[in-house]
């Protein structure tokens, strides 16, 4: 009988501890990679859920808005208007324009750019647009393609490129003051306020309820910052600006953390920090709303002064003087009494 003799060119076998050590240690990482490349595959869905974004009725926008309701734009020339725009992959993607009811050639008024949240649409604003008019000025509602009735898929490209060409449609108009314009940013929003902001420079910038970057939330569970295709980087942007910036945020924000409203205040030039308890979807809280919007009233007053000479200042104070006698017609409606009406007036006295 021949007997068999080992191969001594064979590996010998690893010792079995090793062998489950190195199973203990693969694992995790294959976890891992899977979680990665999951949130990679799933994250355009998680940005922009459009599947929980809640139905709109017709006329909801002009009802909430005040439009319908109020005398003033009742008797006003100017209409809502919805500018269009083609984009590239086909299709349609249409705004809101509501004009202030004072707004008119001859007095061309502010206007705020409204840019709303990842589960919300453009006709959920009537709120923003109320507070808005009662101040004198007109709105501009972008919508994000592949939101409601918009056509395409949203990514931050695409979103950010459709909300400059509405607003280059719009300011042009003659009864826009190109000088007094301001980006409203509510939590997504906020992101792609910021990047339009680096494209066309307003007059001032309030990020509400808004995050730092996409990226560094991507961090918060455990992902790559070079894995995430929509980034938005308010952080990069912030520090750009020369422009006053409010900062608005809850201090138990569980969607933002306010750790990236501390952050962005951090990074702003010229920053007005707003904080109240309360979480996310309840900002401000229902106390503190009348504060809320009163502060942004001066934020305004702050931003648009900072641009002009007295003559300027002077047609400022006319256009409040006339949203506060709107204001006041709907007193009991409102609830919302202007803080800066006397100065106004003794700013026109001085002047003459």
């Amino acid at each position: 009988m021949i007997e068999s003799t080992p191969n001594s060119s064979a590996a010998p076998p690893l010792p079995r501890r090793r062998r489950t050590w190195r199973r203990v240690l693969i694992f995790p990482v294959l976890v891992y990679l899977v979680w990665c490349a999951s949130l990679y595959c799933l994250q355009g869905r998680l940005l922009f859920p459009r599947h929980m974004v809640p139905p709109v009725t017709p006329g909801r926008l002009l009802a909430e808005s005040g439009w319908q309701d109020s005398p003033a734009t009742q008797t006003a020339g100017a209409r809502p208007e919805q500018p269009t725009i083609n984009i590239e992959t086909g299709g349609q993607v249409t705004a809101w324009f509501l004009p202030a009811p004072q707004a008119s050639p001859d007095r061309p008024v502010p206007l705020v750019v409204a840019f709303h949240g990842n589960a919300q649409l453009a006709e959920h604003m009537g709120w923003w647009v109320r507070q808005y008019h009662t101040m004198g000025c007109s709105v501009l509602l972008p919508e994000y393609r592949g939101y409601g009735q918009a056509a395409g898929s949203p990514s931050q490209e695409g979103i950010v490129t459709d909300a400059v060409k509405f607003y280059d449609q719009v300011v042009s108009r003659p009864d826009v003051d190109r000088a007094r314009i301001i980006f409203h940013g509510v939590s997504l929003g906020g992101g792609v306020a910021a990047q339009v902001a680096a494209r066309r420079k307003p007059a001032g910038l309030i990020l509400e309820s808004s995050f730092s970057s996409v990226a560094v939330m991507a961090r918060r569970y455990l992902v790559p910052s070079a894995l995430v295709t929509n980034p938005f980087r308010t952080d990069e942007v912030l520090s750009t600006l020369d422009i006053p910036v409010l900062i608005a945020h809850g201090t138990r924000d569980t969607v933002v953390p306010v750790w990236h409203a501390h952050r962005l205040r951090d990074l702003a030039k010229d920053v007005t920090y707003i904080e109240y308890e309360c979480d996310h979807n309840d900002f401000p809280p229902p106390d503190r709303v009348e504060e809320y919007w009163g502060r942004i009233d001066v934020f305004l007053e702050k931003c648009f002064s900072a641009r002009f000479d007295p003559a300027g200042r002077l047609g400022l104070v006319n256009d409040r003087l006339d949203a506060h006698a709107s204001r006041t017609a709907r007193r009991s409606e409102l609830n919302r009494i202007p803080r800066l009406v006397t100065q106004y007036r003794r700013a026109q006295r001085s002047h003459h």
